[in-house]
């Protein structure tokens, strides 16, 4: 089994990369895949960039050049739940792409047209031992599971965060999740999303990003190394 994580920043991957036993180093697409071993098992490391589009590209990549039979994807993601704080971990039950936007036509916002699901689900093993891994890995902090919903904007605003609950019922938001869960989707792939909360996805957003990204990465990495040693 080879494991493909993806994280869309530098900061997100770099801790990982330092604890692996890299065999090699591969660029496709302007983007550097690391492949080797990390926790025993087999696993090709590669930072996305940011968006939906490095997301999907990157993904196809691992399923066409790596065989990957896993996907997990790292990252911090800003809360749209009042019950979520700062530090805490959501993982995917499903995901959605939400400034998707056909509804002229008819179809909900979110919906892709003439794709057969609205939204792109978790494999249901993955995010159990996924709570499972963050319940062992960081019993400071409080796990989640829901709806992760994924667009092209750095969400920052009350009004934003109101629609994507209101039209979503999302847990948290970001701009990578549902494009990776999409491309597996197509490819068949099991994955499953994991996001770190960073900040509330409102008017503070901006002054708290900064101060929890760090802290935010640190649980993520901690989570997927005990996830990696359940799988």
């Amino acid at each position: 089994m080879t494991i493909g994580i993806i994280g869309a920043m530098e900061e997100e991957v770099a801790v990982l990369k330092e604890s692996m036993d890299i065999e090699k180093v591969v660029e496709y697409a302007s983007m550097q895949f690391y492949k080797g071993v990390l926790c025993g098992k087999k696993v090709v490391v590669v930072r996305s960039g940011i968006g939906k589009v490095n997301a999907a590209v990157c993904t196809q990549i691992l399923a066409d050049k790596f065989n990957v039979d896993v996907l997990i994807n790292t990252g911090i993601a800003g809360s749209l739940d009042a019950a979520i704080d700062i530090g805490d971990m959501v993982i995917s039950t499903d995901l959605v792409e939400h400034d998707m936007d056909a509804s002229i036509f008819g179809d909900p916002v979110g919906q892709i047209p003439r794709m057969d699901t609205f939204s792109f689900p978790a494999d249901a093993e993955l995010l159990k031992k996924a709570v499972q891994a963050n319940t062992e890995a960081n019993p400071d902090i409080k796990t989640f599971t829901g709806r992760i919903v994924s667009g092209d904007q750095f969400v920052s605003s009350a009004e934003v965060k109101d629609k994507l609950v209101n039209l979503f019922e999302a847990k948290c938001t970001e701009m990578e999740g549902a494009a990776i869960a999409h491309a597996a989707y197509l490819n068949k792939i099991s994955c499953v999303i994991i996001r770190a909360i960073s900040d509330k996805a409102d008017n503070s957003a901006t002054m708290d990003y900064p101060t929890f990204e760090k802290q935010a990465i640190k649980h993520s990495v901690k989570l997927v190394r005990n996830l990696l040693l359940l799988l």
